[in-house]
């Protein structure tokens, strides 16, 4: 797959040396969950179908950090996990639009004229509550209109599971709830964070659970404070264990960042500067304080047996 940064106005040189005819899913796409992939599979198929490339239209930074709007903080997908995940679809071009000031004052018309006809796109497919330009002022019928003899738009239904329609938003509300199950469901996937391990307060080694402090590559969204059954990808290995999110008010107060620490089961080796890919498989249970370091101890040891069971671990 071939990335490609576009910037508004699109200058005649670029869109040259990329318009071809091509099939173009369009949207924000955080988080590339259920919903969102039935768009990109319905526009992988139809290029496949024409034989032409399949390509995705997106925006970076979202629209909503740019204009500071909404309950927006972090990224469901961070641009490498978006890259990595739509080459894993079958997509051909991922053409990401720097999404600025300017760009959000862009009439639905100027956006289509400049930044979509250039490209050669033949047929466009968006989800069915698409929305683009400036207040987002255009709709899916406004697309139609403007491409009107020269794009073709496709329309991919609501995704619903169990009634409900799956939407980032959701997904955010659900992690951040604690809701993991219905996060999981909704992507499709496990949720997970990604970034080097760095040096601790080395606390755990001294009561019998040494950890691995991530420290995140990107801004992911973070998921409520507690602790979760995880699995660990690093280099072409599988691990599994149990992390904590949070401020251990066991021993700090009044700390707000907090940091993600990883338990791996059964694992001997320096993981410092090496990078890990986390997937939240399971939540356990919230953060809290404890009276003591041995109540502590102890939780942790049932923490670890319980995710043992949730992972099928050693069974």
């Amino acid at each position: 797959m071939r990335t490609v940064t576009l910037t508004y106005p699109m200058s005649p040189e670029t869109a040259a040396e990329w318009a071809q005819p091509q099939v173009a899913a369009l949207g924000q796409f955080d988080g590339l969950h259920r919903g969102h992939a039935s768009v990109i599979t319905s526009a992988v198929a139809l290029a496949r179908k024409q034989g032409v490339p399949a390509a995705v239209l997106t925006f970076h930074p979202h629209p909503k950090d740019v204009m500071g709007k909404g309950d927006y903080e972090g990224y469901l997908t961070p641009p490498f996990e978006k890259q990595e995940i739509l080459a894993s679809m079958g997509v051909d071009i991922l053409y990401v639009v720097e999404f600025n000031e300017q760009l959000s004052r862009v009439s639905p018309q100027n956006f289509v004229s400049v930044m979509l006809l250039p490209l050669h796109i033949v047929t466009a497919v968006v989800g069915f509550d698409f929305r683009f330009g400036y207040q987002g002022e255009g709709d899916v019928e406004m697309l139609r209109k403007l491409g009107e003899g020269v794009m073709n738009v496709e329309v991919a239904p609501p995704f619903l599971l169990e009634g409900e329609k799956v939407s980032s938003s959701g997904i955010r509300k659900s992690l951040q709830n604690g809701d993991l199950g219905l996060a999981n469901s909704w992507f499709g996937r496990c949720y997970h964070l990604r970034g080097e391990v760095g040096h601790g307060e080395k606390r755990g080694r001294t009561i019998g659970f040494p950890t691995a402090n991530l420290k995140l590559s990107d801004h992911f969204v973070i998921p409520t404070k507690g602790v979760y059954a995880v699995r660990v990808f690093y280099k072409d290995k599988v691990l599994y264990g149990v992390m904590n999110v949070g401020v251990k008010p066991t021993f700090h107060e009044g700390v707000l960042t907090p940091s993600f620490e990883v338990h791996l089961f059964d694992f001997e080796g320096d993981l410092y500067d090496q990078e890990l890919k986390v997937e939240l498989v399971s939540y356990i249970r919230p953060e809290r304080k404890f009276d003591s370091i041995g109540a502590l101890i102890t939780q942790i040891g049932e923490d670890a047996e319980t995710a043992k069971k949730i992972l099928e671990y050693n069974l």
